[in-house]
């Protein structure tokens, strides 16, 4: 992939956010920038409590710097917007809603027809393999299932991007390796701006077009990787676990 000739989606300016209270104030985010461009899957990858999810928020409009500032599409992000969808490691799926009606929200809140809504919504149930399931209440879904509901509720928004918060992170690891599949299948086929928080290396490399390696918290930028390995990838392939190993390396540092 190359960058520049890519359209810049997001640019994350000289953030920093630090979170007050009364044990004292807590710097989390400190001087980080980056971009990201148009249909270009990022993943930030870093150590626990390093400030991903953070980040993730900032650039969703969830939280707000305290100093800096992130442009989406040369907009100012002062708020959350439906240009930005989110998935979440908990599905967050309205429990008293069944598969149809937790996909379709969106566009029923911003007043999109019926007919309408429900032909978008089908389209994005069969693209995430839930065909039959319609009138299934979450309860009655597998974890898994669960997130296949929650990745077509955003598409279903039709969001520029979408932001995903280490979204595997509470499954097992068989189902977790399906997911990852998945999401590279959907991302194939429904091209968006992502953005990816883990801190699984393997799941970075399989999924990412570009890795951002952030420093422990206070988070910064440590380094960045272009992925240049031919999809679907393979997980055992000399090239993979090459990158694997320098990643692992490249995180060791940060915490050290």
């Amino acid at each position: 992939m190359t960058m520049e000739k890519k359209k810049t989606v997001i640019e994350v300016r000289d953030v920093s956010k630090t979170f007050y209270n009364r044990e004292g104030d807590h710097l989390v985010v400190d001087h980080l920038n980056f971009n990201v461009y148009e249909n270009e899957f990022v993943v930030l990858f870093g150590p626990g409590q390093c400030g991903k999810t953070t980040v993730l928020n900032l650039i969703a409009g969830l939280e707000l710097p305290t100093g800096g500032e992130v442009v989406v599409n040369g907009e100012k992000v002062v708020g959350p917007s439906p240009s930005r969808g989110m998935v979440y490691q908990t599905t967050n799926l309205f429990m008293w809603y069944n598969v149809m009606k937790n996909v379709e929200f969106g566009p029923c809140v911003r007043g999109v027809k019926k007919a309408e809504r429900r032909k978008k919504a089908q389209y994005y149930i069969d693209l995430v393999g839930l065909t039959g399931f319609e009138k299934h209440f979450p309860v009655k879904l597998s974890g898994g299932m669960q997130q296949r509901v929650g990745i077509a509720r955003a598409y279903c928004n039709e969001p520029d991007i979408i932001c995903m918060d280490e979204p595997f992170g509470h499954l097992d690891a068989q189902t977790r390796y399906l997911m990852e599949e998945e999401v590279d299948r959907i991302s194939a086929s429904e091209k968006r701006t992502v953005v990816f928080v883990t801190n699984n290396a393997e799941e970075a490399i399989y999924l990412a077009d570009r890795i951002i390696l952030l420093h422990n918290c206070p988070t910064s930028v440590h380094r960045e990787y272009l992925v240049n390995l031919p999809r679907p990838r393979n997980y055992v392939a000399p090239e993979f676990l090459e990158l694997r190993e320098q990643i692992t390396k490249d995180m060791d540092d940060t915490i050290g």
